[in-house]
C-alpha cells in the first residue's frame, strides 16, 4: 500500500508500507526491486538456496564439518593444522607440584626451609661495615637506602665481582626487607655462624682469657650490649645454648660492630659447658646483687669464666654451685640491681684493669 502526498516544495513524497503477507520480500529493495526472497527460500519456510545440482544449500558449518570428515576418510589426520580436542585428564601432562612455591625450577621445601633456618638478616650500617669487613663471604644479599651507597662503595663493588645480589631501594622497601623500620638504611642477609665447641676454643686459647657465659638471657638488645662491652674489653667468646641468639639482626646491630669479634660457644648442657672450662684451667666466677665478695675487692685470675644469669631470676642454683667465685657490685642500694648488659660492662672493666690494664 502507498500514499503520495505534496511537501512545500512541490515534490511528490512516497511512503511504502510492507505488508505482512510479504514475507518473500522483507529484504527486497523498494526502489530497483532487486533482493528478496524466492519461492520456497523463506526463512519461515525453512527453505535452503539450491545448489548448482538443484539440491538445497548446507550451512557453512555443516559443509566444514563433511570437508573434515571427508579428510579423515582419506588420512587427513596427519594434517598439521588439524585441532584436537581433549577432555580434561586425558593424556594431559600432570604438572609438578612445587609445594605452592612457584618458579621456573622445582624447589623441595625442605630444602627452603632449613636454607632460611640458617640465615639472617642484619641492619644497621657500623654492624654492616663490620660485617663486611669480618666475613664478606657470609653474605647472600644486600639492600641499600641511596643516600648510603656512598659509603658502601667497596662493598658494592665486591658484591657486583662476586655475583652477589643486591638493590638499591626506598625506605619503605627496606623496613619490608629488614623487617623493622630501624634498619639505618643497609641490610644484609647473611648465613649464620656456627658456634665452636669448648675443645676448639681452649686449644687456641692464650695465658689471659676470659669468657663470658650467658645463662638464659635471650633479650636480643641485651646480648648486642653484652657483646659490644666484650669487644671493647676483649672478650673473644660467648657461652649461650644457641648460637643464632648472637646472630638476630636487633643484637648485631645493638653491638654497633662489635658482634664480629665475638665468637659462640656452645655445648650439650650450660653446665657441663661450665665444667669442660675448669677443667682447662678456668675459674668459674658467678655474680650476685645481694652476696659475694665486693668487686672491687675481689682478684679476678686471668683465665676465667665470667657467669650471668637473666635480671628476674638471676643465675640457677647449679650455676651458683658450679663456681669458684662469687662477687658482687656495690652501689648505693636504691636499686635492686643494675641491667644485665651494665652489669656485664661493669665486671669486664675490672677484669681488663686488673690483667690488661
Amino acid at each position: 500500500m502507498s500514499d503520495e502526498l505534496k511537501n512545500k516544495s512541490g515534490k511528490v513524497k512516497v511512503m511504502y508500507v510492507r505488508s505482512d503477507d510479504d514475507s518473500d520480500k522483507r529484504t527486497q529493495n523498494p526502489r530497483t526491486g532487486k533482493g528478496g526472497g524466492r519461492a520456497g527460500t523463506s526463512r519461515t519456510e525453512g527453505g535452503r538456496r539450491p545448489n548448482r545440482e538443484g539440491k538445497p544449500a548446507q550451512p557453512a558449518r555443516e559443509r566444514s564439518r563433511e570437508r573434515n570428515n571427508d579428510r579423515g576418510e582419506r588420512g587427513g589426520d596427519a594434517s598439521p593444522w588439524r585441532t584436537v580436542s581433549r577432555a580434561p585428564g586425558d593424556d594431559a601432562p600432570a604438572k609438578p607440584d612445587h609445594g605452592g612455591i612457584s618458579g621456573k625450577s622445582f624447589i623441595d621445601p625442605e630444602v627452603l626451609r632449613r636454607q632460611r633456618a640458617e640465615e639472617t638478616r642484619v641492619y644497621g650500617e657500623n654492624a654492616c661495615q663490620a660485617l663486611f669487613l669480618s666475613r664478606p663471604d657470609s653474605i647472600v644479599r644486600a639492600w641499600f637506602i641511596q643516600s648510603v651507597t656512598p659509603r658502601f662503595k667497596e662493598a658494592l663493588r665486591w658484591m657486583a665481582a662476586n655475583r652477589k645480589a643486591y638493590h638499591v631501594v626506598d625506605d619503605a622497601e627496606l623496613a619490608k626487607a629488614s623487617g623493622t623500620e630501624h634498619h639505618g638504611g643497609v641490610c644484609f642477609l647473611i648465613k649464620k655462624r656456627n658456634g665452636t665447641t669448648v675443645q676448639q676454643w681452649v686449644s687456641k686459647a692464650g695465658e689471659e682469657d676470659c669468657v663470658l657465659a650467658l645463662e638464659d638471657v635471650g633479650n636480643p638488645h641485651n646480648l648486642g650490649a653484652m657483646m659490644r662491652s666484650c669487644a671493647h674489653f676483649g672478650v673473644k667468646g660467648v657461652v649461650v645454648q644457641d648460637a643464632a641468639l648472637l646472630e638476630s639482626g636487633a643484637a648485631i646491630r645493638t653491638a654497633e660492630g662489635g658482634a664480629e669479634h665475638v665468637e659462640p660457644i656452645t655445648g650439650d648442657s650450660f653446665i657441663d659447658t661450665l665444667s669442660e672450662f675448669r677443667n682447662a684451667g678456668y675459674t668459674i666466677v658467678s655474680t650476685s646483687s645481694h652476696k659475694g665478695t665486693p668487686l672491687y675487692q675481689a682478684t679476678l685470675p686471668k683465665k676465667m669464666v665470667l657467669v650471668l644469669g637473666q635480671e628476674r631470676d638471676g643465675l640457677s642454683e647449679a650455676a651458683i654451685s658450679s663456681a669458684d667465685l662469687s662477687v658482687s657490685i656495690e652501689g648505693t642500694g636504691n636499686v635492686e640491681s643494675l641491667n644485665v648488659s651494665v652489669a656485664t660492662g661493669v665486671l669486664l672493666g675490672e677484669w681488663w684493669r686488673q690483667n690488661k690494664a
